[in-house]
């Protein structure tokens, strides 16, 4: 899973998301930084009803750990690569995690 698997529209009331210049002064960087993130593939920014860009909160976690590589002197398509990376294993670990806790109740039934 990507930081781009969020596809289609939102509405403003139904998901709490942020327009790119809130969400750009919440990272305490540019709305240019934003924009280079999404050439990078990293975000996408979310359309509201209204056809403005919008950026979840998930998004900006993810923003926001490029930064911080990117601060760290990591140039920028690396940090985005990087990032991706993680979550993937996040999300495998999430992944492995949920099974081996089925498999153990599965095999504790069993024994009992």
């Amino acid at each position: 899973m990507t930081a781009d698997d969020t596809f289609g529209r939102l509405d403003d009331d139904d998901y709490p998301a942020y327009t790119m210049g809130r969400a750009a002064e919440m990272l305490g960087t540019t709305q240019g930084f934003l924009r280079a993130l999404g050439e990078h593939s990293l975000i996408t920014p979310l359309r509201s009803a209204g056809g403005h860009r919008r950026y979840s909160r998930y998004q900006l976690r993810i923003a926001a750990r490029a930064r911080e590589l990117v601060d760290q002197g990591t140039p920028i398509e690396a940090a985005c690569r990087i990032v991706i990376l993680e979550d993937q294993l996040e999300e495998a670990q999430r992944i492995n995690a949920e099974y081996r806790r089925a498999a153990g109740s599965a095999n504790a039934a069993a024994a009992a």
